[in-house]
């Protein structure tokens, strides 16, 4: 069963940094493509970033393209970098691991985790 754990989460003020991460255990997820989603209060959750097994596709969404890099150091080890945040990039985010190729679409990630709370002061 693979278990995925994020950390990095926190408060920041706009305009600041900060760093997400994402351990995996229970298989090596070197086929698996890796993503991060975010959930806002009262907003479904959106795709926010992913990667390929390989490393070598990455896809962003529009709203984050410039300000967010997505990283993996390790089959089982992914990370989100986020500069110059704003208000509206705080929520709840997610990582979560598939087999399919980098993709936006939910349902093609299989295991998701528990989540990290981003906060953003205006």
């Amino acid at each position: 069963q693979v278990q995925l754990v994020e950390s990095g989460g926190g408060l920041v003020q706009a305009g600041g940094s900060l760093r997400l991460s994402c351990a995996a255990s229970g298989r090596v997820l070197s086929g698996y493509s890796m993503g991060w989603f975010r959930q806002a209060p009262g907003k479904e959750r959106e795709f926010i970033a992913t990667i390929s097994g390989a490393g070598g596709r990455i896809y962003y969404t529009d709203s984050v393209k410039g300000r967010f890099t997505i990283s993996r150091t390790s089959p089982n080890s992914v990370y989100l970098q986020m500069d110059s945040l704003k208000p509206e990039d705080a929520a709840v985010y997610y990582c979560a691991a598939g087999t399919g190729p980098g993709t936006t679409r939910q349902a093609a990630y299989g295991y998701w985790g528990q989540g990290t709370q981003v906060t953003v002061s205006s």
